[in-house]
C-alpha cells in the first residue's frame, strides 16, 4: 500500500518531468532540486520519491534494451 500516490503526485511529477529540470535517480538530489518550490514538506518528499522511482524504472530500461541489441548483433 506505500507505494499508491495521489493524482496531485502523478500529474506534478509528469509534469516536472516534460521540463529541463535535471532529476536522478537520488531522492536527496531531487528533494534539494524541488526545494523550497513545493507547498508542503509531505508533497515534496513524495514528488521526489515518485521522480526518483520514474528515473531509475527509465534507467533500467534502458540497460535491458542495451542488453538485448547486443545479444541480437552477436
Amino acid at each position: 500500500m506505500g507505494k499508491i500516490k495521489t493524482k496531485l503526485v502523478k500529474k506534478t511529477a509528469a509534469n516536472l518531468g516534460r521540463r529541463d529540470i535535471p532529476f536522478t535517480e537520488s531522492f536527496e538530489n531531487n528533494k534539494k532540486i524541488l526545494g523550497s518550490t513545493m507547498p508542503s514538506k509531505k508533497i515534496r518528499n513524495q514528488i521526489a520519491g515518485f521522480l526518483a522511482r520514474i528515473k531509475r524504472n527509465e534507467a533500467q530500461k534502458k540497460e535491458q534494451q542495451s542488453k538485448e541489441i547486443e545479444l541480437i548483433e552477436k
